[in-house]
């Protein structure tokens, strides 16, 4: 005999009719609404890779840079004086000659452009978070950080290097380095300086205040605030910028060669000056090049990741 307290058919499955049961006729659908599926929804067609689609929009860029570049070369080559250019600029043997000496004044670059780079990080630094402080007894530190910022932030790299390379080792002051290089590069510290100072400062104004307040709330004084709180997060904003500046530096380092340095450009010029042939320059240009494109795409690469990072947090 069944139990009284069980339902009939407690353990049939949902939806499906008892034995023995007969099926409840489904309700009409109204005109105009398409009845829903029965079972499962159907698995969602794989898209076959349309190989038109990619290839044409590659062809096109590709038969587009032909005919642009291919049209440019025409222009030049085809010009009544490229004879002459090609002898006394793109000259095979001028540049396998000069490309030991200049080879080796680029190597000055590389270190000239490496040192100047860690000072000017760490001297911009300093003058970012002299100008962040908020205390009024920091107040005559910060306007003399708005003064330098304005000096040497108004003031052409080229004509710092000059000053600095010339001026400075023609005191002759007991004590400090004679060398046009040491002077040259003091002179793209302070000038560079400026500018990666007033970038710091956009990262640091861009945290939050609420930042601020949450740190100043847990304990922690200003210095340790604007040390642990504030500055990894500015330092990561501004990253993109920064390097930007990285890119720019290395190729402005060739300023020093007005002031004597010998540098891959005036290793160059010194053998243009004896040979009357400008194919040096061309080498020089070309190890530039070789240079800054790899540290360009770097800095593409990091912004592409930066502008990923931030509409992962909106999103």
């Amino acid at each position: 005999m069944p139990d009284p307290e069980t339902p009939p058919h407690a353990g049939a499955r949902i939806g499906v009719a008892p034995p023995g049961a007969t099926a409840m006729p489904r309700a009409p659908v109204p005109h105009g609404i398409r009845p829903m599926p029965e079972g499962p929804p159907p698995a969602p067609r794989r898209q076959s890779f349309d190989w038109r689609a990619a290839l044409v929009p590659t062809l096109i860029s590709a038969v587009s840079i032909v005919v642009v570049f291919g049209a440019l070369g025409w222009l030049v080559t085809s010009a009544e004086q490229w004879p002459r250019i090609r002898l006394q600029f793109f000259n095979w043997d001028h540049m396998v000659a000069s490309a030991p000496r200049v080879i080796k004044g680029f190597w000055t670059n590389l270190q000239v452009w490496l040192i100047v780079l860690a000072c000017i990080a760490v001297w911009a630094l300093v003058l970012a978070v002299i100008r962040s402080l908020r205390s009024p007894v920091f107040a005559p530190f910060r306007i003399m950080v708005v003064v330098y910022i304005d000096v040497f932030r108004g003031l052409p790299a080229l004509l710092l290097v000059i000053l600095f390379g010339f001026g400075i080792p023609a005191l002759q002051i007991p004590g400090l380095p004679n060398s046009g290089l040491f002077w040259g590069g003091v002179a793209m510290v302070l000038s560079y300086s400026a500018y990666v100072c007033e970038i710091y400062r956009s990262g640091i104004e861009a945290v939050h205040e609420g930042q601020r307040a949450a740190a100043r709330a847990l304990g922690l004084s200003e210095w340790q605030t604007l040390i642990y709180c504030v500055l990894p997060q500015a330092l990561r904003n501004v990253l993109p910028a920064l390097m930007n500046i990285v890119v720019a530096l290395q190729k402005d380092v060739a300023l020093l060669s007005v002031i004597g340095v010998r540098d891959a450009v005036r290793e160059a010029q010194i053998y243009t000056a004896t040979t009357f042939n400008y194919s040096p320059l061309i080498v020089a240009a070309g190890l530039f090049l070789l240079a800054t494109i790899p540290m360009a795409r770097l800095a593409d690469w990091v912004n592409r990741r930066d502008r990923e990072r931030r509409l992962q947090i909106t999103g």
